[in-house]
């Protein structure tokens, strides 16, 4: 079987990578060990936006009902058809992309993948059969899985990765988080609204450390608010495993040590690449797929693609990055670009986006940098929807007023960061900004407000 593309891996990356080069009149297959999707859509973003929508609506139902003049007494949780749900539409969207193979008369394989030249693909399918695949060209978008801390091993029932998390047969009454980034923290908050105690720990000094330092302080005000136990700063010295339950030992940022016992440990530090058999293949010290530019690796006609490769390690970017690779194969004349303006997105309560450099970033470099900053409590809209936790700060270049940075906390942050990417995209200026004219009542009014508070002249401050 010969192809103009060989796409190793049915992720973000993976099938975008494949999509395209068919659109472009390509040959292609792509190979996958599991269901198309990849962890995003499996065992990631999907089945995890899904627990949260499910969570919401019961917080909202047992704890704000009489808060709207809604009576709802009873309220109760049945897990098993929560997670169900959840699984179904990972299912429902794995399908979906099954059809996009099919639409673009791309091949699918189901198998191990393993490079054994230069063109040549080895595919191991699970009952241990092997067929042979030649392409001019190979994608590696192999992804990344949960890291694993060896100290804390996995075992699935009491110290969890993210994916078991996903799919625990009881809901658990306690559970200790170890990792307040993206994956740790939505977590948390997910089994916080189903009822569960949870302790989020973080070994630097703050929670959600990779956000402008306003909103990492201002989310740990808000999940201490709502119940869930913060401990920024904190070591976890030894995790013991009862059987039915675990004993972290921790050191807080105090310098005091403690026992915290809970039913359940989700260690959520981060994700290691994967990458597929292929000697030769150059890596970097972290074990990433090493690449230049054009995401050409150092085997010819072999390129990578999305997690596997490190930088910033997010869906939209890995589809980004296939796309670019494939169009630099594929479409003469085209340069590959690098992902520079990304956004980042958290799904809790209230969300969190940002895109662009955070304020100790610029006081770092020494730029000149006016802030504008703006709480949803004075936006109308906010008001009326019962969501007026959280601002949005904007920062600009204190002489030409270019936007640097954008940083939101509250309800849609993760739609409203959009508008200031956009801006950043086209280089607008807080001058362009300003004369675009918001829908009122909207969130988005406080994008505006955050624009003319960077000049003090804030109309609802």
């Amino acid at each position: 079987m010969s192809y103009d593309l060989i796409v190793i891996g049915g992720g973000p990356a993976g099938y975008v990578g494949a999509i395209r080069a068919a659109q472009l009149g390509k040959k292609v297959v792509c190979v996958e060990r599991d269901r198309v999707g990849g962890t995003c859509l499996n065992w990631g973003c999907i089945p995890t936006k899904a627990l949260l929508s499910n969570g919401e609506i019961y917080h909202t139902l047992a704890k704000r009902a009489a808060e709207f003049g809604i009576m709802a007494e009873g309220v109760s949780v049945d897990w098993p058809a929560v997670i169900a749900r959840s699984r179904s539409i990972s299912e429902r969207l794995s399908g979906g992309i099954s059809f996009l193979f099919k639409k673009n008369k791309i091949d699918h394989l189901e198998g191990e993948a393993r490079i054994l030249a230069p063109g040549q693909v080895q595919v191991t399918a699970a009952d241990g059969s092997t067929s042979l695949l030649e392409g001019s060209h190979i994608l590696i978008a192999t992804g990344a899985r949960t890291r694993e801390v060896p100290v804390f091993p996995f075992n699935g029932k009491t110290i969890i990765g993210s994916k078991d998390a996903l799919t625990l047969p009881t809901l658990p009454s306690s559970m200790i988080v170890i990792g307040s980034g993206a994956i740790g923290t939505e977590l948390s908050y997910v089994y916080h609204c189903f009822g569960t105690k949870v302790t989020l720990i973080e070994a630097l000094p703050r929670i959600l450390p990779n956000e402008d330092d306003d909103v990492s302080t201002a989310m740990e005000r808000a999940f201490k608010k709502r119940g869930i136990t913060c401990m920024a700063g904190a070591k976890v010295e030894s995790l013991q495993d009862h059987g039915d339950s675990v004993t972290a030992t921790i050191t807080a940022k105090n310098g005091k040590t403690q026992d915290i016992t809970a039913e359940v440990c989700l260690v959520a530090v981060g994700v290691v690449p994967v990458v597929p058999e292929a000697e030769g293949l150059q890596l970097t010290e972290r074990g990433f797929i090493q690449v230049d530019d054009h995401y050409r690796t150092n085997l010819p006609g072999v390129y990578a693609a999305g997690d596997c490769i490190g930088g910033i390690m997010l869906a939209h970017t890995a589809s980004y990055e296939a796309e670019q690779a494939v169009e630099g194969m594929f479409v003469e004349g085209h340069t590959p670009k690098r992902p520079e303006l990304v956004p980042g997105c958290t799904y809790c309560h209230p969300q969190v986006a940002s895109v662009g450099k955070r304020e100790r970033e610029l006081k770092e470099a020494g730029i000149a940098y006016k802030v504008g900053k703006f709480p949803f409590q004075a936006i109308g809209r906010a008001v009326a929807a019962g969501e007026t936790e959280g601002f949005v700060k904007l920062l600009f270049g204190a002489e030409h007023g270019e936007l640097l940075g954008a940083h939101i906390m509250g309800e849609g942050a993760t739609e409203l960061i959009a508008t200031p990417e956009l801006g950043m995209s086209a280089e607008l200026t807080d001058a362009d900004l300003n004369a675009m004219i918001y829908a009122h009542p909207s969130m988005a009014e406080a994008i505006h407000e955050a624009v003319l508070a960077a000049d003090g002249r804030a109309i609802h401050a």
